[in-house]
């Protein structure tokens, strides 16, 4: 695997964004389209097409380039594939009209859903209004108070085998208590005929949970460690462990979106806070209310896991850290 860095991960991210920006327009578009299935009102507008009597405006698509997000230079282009694209959806409506298919409880199910999403997230854009942009000092200030992710990052070289859990047995795990190197591990596993794969792995303690960046900076190189993940468990060697620190200038503009959101986040929070305390809220079925014990967790835990390293676990907590792939 590649090892990303800050660059690689703002472009994922922006990546990510536009892939719900195109959810989001989606959904909207499904939710207004498909609960005016029939409606043959005139739309407001210039029309720029019609499909089977049927209009499509200058507002329409507007609209999609709005939440599109092109670039003002393909902005032409843009409008031009737009447009067909709007029409084919115009055509799908059409065909979904003839056949009644918003009267599918299930379709009816999804737009009230998407109604209520779009409703409930314009009323908290309204009551939150603008968060204010992180000041340059906060961004130094957080850049500070986590050295472990940027001044002080380390990057962890290892390599894996992997194999199917079920094979994680006892004389496997007495080989590698008795092994030097990953390598005689590998000759084992050939000669008792387990299958393996190959891999190998690049993290930084920005990617990985703070607890298992501790413990792999206490192990000494060519330690081997096991690591399960369900169906299947990494036999792990740690080759070599370096420094790999980020510069502020570097950091600054996803520290920067990382705190604005966290901003807007907090800021939804304290408003359902509110409305929370203010409502009278009855949980009619008593096995999904807060403090009822979960049946999952009454069950005997599997054997004790170790702190995951697959990459979207790893992205998702360092999500939570601002350090990678903001949200």
């Amino acid at each position: 695997m590649n090892q990303f860095d800050i660059a690689d991960l703002m472009k994922i991210n922006k990546k990510i964004a536009a892939q719900r920006v195109v959810c989001s327009s989606l959904v909207l578009l499904a939710a207004l389209g498909l609960s005016a299935c029939g409606d043959k009102a005139k739309k407001p507008g210039q029309a720029l097409a019609s499909v089977n009597g049927e209009e499509i405006t200058v507002l329409q698509l507007n609209e999609e380039m709005q939440r599109s997000g092109v670039q003002p230079a393909q902005q032409e282009a843009a409008r031009k594939q737009l447009l067909e694209s709007l029409i084919d959806r115009q055509l799908l409506q059409n065909e979904a009209n003839k056949e009644k298919t918003d009267r599918d409880p299930k379709v009816v199910q999804a737009i009230e859903r998407a109604k209520s999403l779009i409703v409930a997230q314009a009323y908290l854009q309204k009551r939150i209004g603008t968060v204010a942009r992180p000041t340059k000092p906060e961004v130094e200030e957080y850049y500070n108070q986590h050295p472990e992710f940027f001044a002080k990052r380390k990057q962890f070289d290892m390599r894996e085998l992997v194999i199917a859990s079920r094979d994680m047995n006892d004389p496997l795990k007495a080989a590698m208590d008795g092994a030097k190197s990953l390598e005689e591990v590998a000759a084992w596993l050939e000669t008792h005929q387990v299958k393996f794969a190959r891999t190998q792995l690049v993290r930084t303690s920005a990617d990985l949970p703070p607890e298992l960046s501790s413990k792999l900076l206490a192990m000494p190189k060519g330690q081997l460690f096991i690591i399960r993940e369900g169906e299947r468990s990494l036999l792990i060697s740690i080759a070599e462990i370096k420094d790999s620190p980020v510069a502020l200038d570097a950091a600054g503009a996803q520290i920067e979106q990382f705190l604005f959101n966290k901003k807007n986040k907090d800021a939804a929070d304290a408003e359902l806070k509110r409305l929370r305390a203010a409502a009278k809220i009855d949980y009619l079925n008593k096995d999904v209310a807060p403090g009822a014990p979960d049946a999952k967790a009454a069950a005997p835990a599997a054997a004790a896991p170790e702190a995951s390293a697959k990459p979207a676990e790893a992205a998702a907590a360092a999500n939570e850290r601002g350090v990678a792939g903001l949200k």
